[in-house]
């Protein structure tokens, strides 16, 4: 009863920030960007076996375990560690694929062509990070640490961040006249040190003070 309580529990969440369902993995190289994503931001649990709809279809365990097992070391780079525990609900096997928050970020899912890119989770979609994302998370991952000359322009940025919900890349280099270079570096560094945070639009990324220093939402 109480397998069958904890599966129902993460069905009824619907898909989130920590949570997808799978009905199957038919390609070990698209699942891989789930798992690159999840690593990259706060880790996740993938149910496979269970349609978007939350409704339990099952799989044949051993081909999923492989497949699972294929798309974390052979379409991520570097290979995503994971757990997996099989749970028989009324005689259908779903797997439970848990993937922690990866300690060798940034991690990239390989595409056809051999191209490599970068994924991150941001609600329930795998998002393909921009430049400044994934410089961010391999500065904030770094052993040599992040170091801040405060200049006028970093604290351009965060006086107009404390009035304004958020900030693009675009606007702050005009706002600051500084080369893309130059922009780009103040928003990753500030991004490593979590002094920033970002939201997601459809057309572009939002530069957002991160919560321990804000007072509102800006979204």
């Amino acid at each position: 009863m109480a397998k069958k309580l904890h599966i129902q529990n993460l069905i009824l969440q619907g898909e989130h920030q920590q949570l997808d369902f799978k009905f199957e993995i038919s390609d070990a190289m698209k699942i891989a960007k789930t798992f690159v994503a999840f690593a990259n931001t706060d880790g996740g649990t993938l149910l496979i076996g269970v349609k978007d709809n939350g409704a339990i279809a099952g799989v044949r365990s051993e081909e999923e375990k492989f497949m699972a097992e294929s798309a974390a070391t052979m379409y991520c780079k570097p290979a995503v560690e994971f757990t997996s525990k099989e749970w028989v609900i009324n005689k259908k096997v779903v797997l439970e694929v848990i993937i922690p928050k990866g300690e060798h970020q940034p991690y990239m899912a390989k595409l056809p062509e051999d191209k490599w890119r970068t994924y991150i989770r941001v609600g329930d979609q795998n998002i393909l990070a921009n430049k400044i994302l994934v410089k961010a998370l391999k500065r904030k991952n770094s052993p040599n640490g992040t170091y801040i000359n405060y200049t006028e322009k970093e604290k351009l940025l965060l006086e107009y961040l404390e009035d304004n919900p958020s900030i693009t890349f675009s606007k702050f280099k005009r706002m600051a006249k500084i080369s893309p270079y130059a922009a780009e570096n103040i928003l990753v560094n500030f991004l490593a040190l979590d002094i920033l945070d970002f939201k997601l639009t459809e057309k572009e990324t939002h530069y957002i003070l991160a919560e321990q220093y804000r007072q509102d939402e800006p979204f």
